[in-house]
């Protein structure tokens, strides 16, 4: 009889905890909204600490070079361009790319026409607040609008933005998105949405609290179709005070646009003021000049 009761009762406490979510697993959708929001905040939080705490919120350049992958439409592989990449935040940024040999990708790469690539060498897109300029063979030339325009929203899209600087603006609402699992990795989902809409979706790593994957979702204002751009971070290195991810993917609807091999980075390196101005790349035109004499 004890054996019979003892059955009983283990088998009602076996289902009992089946009914009881798993330690750490919350529905969003149950939460209060003030709830939702404190458990969104503190895993921005702990993905801030993860990244490098203050070493990581107090960057203001960066300055990075490797390899880029670029894709065609049908996710075939176009081919590669090495590039060096500095930035000073929120909206200055110097792109310099470079090819031996004979290039078309390029014009395709940063939406310019008339570079003169073909046959190798430099081309750098500089991009100040507002303003843009290119340098070429050809000299200097000022940046189409679009161009600009194009640049500016990115940046408003650019995760490492919305950590260090746009989470305190005005219209910015934080909630907690749950959990999951991402390319066989635990994760917690945060969403961020600001006051146009964009709305950011970071999947942190429960062990790491690294950035594993980040979504940024648009409308289109002309189909009302929405768009998804998702960012695939991996080989995460510390690199002066940042865990850096130094391989980095790009996907725009589920089709891959670019990848990243990043070979070095360093951060707060110091720039000089005019090394994001129109005259350091006439500097620059004018010594290549010389060195043709």
């Amino acid at each position: 009889m004890r054996m019979k009761f003892a059955l009983i009762v283990g088998i009602v406490l076996l289902a009992a905890a089946c009914l009881v979510p798993r330690a750490g697993a919350q529905n969003p959708d149950t939460m209060m909204p003030e709830q939702s929001e404190a458990k969104g905040k503190q895993i921005l939080q702990d993905l801030m600490n993860g990244l490098g705490g203050p070493g990581y919120s107090e960057v203001r350049e960066s300055e990075c070079s490797g390899r880029r992958a670029l894709f065609g439409h049908s996710g075939d592989l176009t081919g590669y361009i090495d590039f060096n990449d500095f930035r000073r935040f929120p909206d200055k940024a110097r792109i310099e790319y470079m090819r031996k040999g004979r290039n078309t990708i390029l014009l395709s790469l940063i939406g310019l026409d008339g570079l003169d690539f073909t046959h190798g060498g430099i081309v750098i897109a500089l991009y100040n607040g507002d303003r843009g300029w290119s340098y070429d063979r050809s000299g200097v030339n000022e940046l189409p609008a679009t161009s600009v325009t194009d640049f500016q929203e990115q940046m408003k899209r650019n995760v490492d933005n919305l950590l260090r600087f746009r989470l305190k603006e005005p219209g910015i609402s934080i909630r907690f998105g749950g959990n999951d699992t991402v390319d066989l990795k635990q994760v917690d989902w945060v969403e961020v949405t600001d006051s146009e809409d964009r709305k950011f979706r970071l999947a942190v790593n429960r062990s790491t609290h690294l950035l594993d994957r980040a979504i940024v979702s648009t409308t289109d204002p002309e189909n009302q179709q929405v768009n998804d751009d998702a960012t695939i971070y991996t080989n995460y290195q510390l690199k002066d005070s940042v865990w850096t991810p130094m391989q980095i993917s790009r996907e725009h609807n589920g089709r891959r646009t670019a990848q990243f091999f990043l070979d070095t980075c360093r951060f707060n390196p110091g720039f000089p003021d005019d090394l994001f101005t129109i005259a350091s790349l006439q500097k620059r035109g004018s010594e290549s000049v010389l060195k043709k004499k």
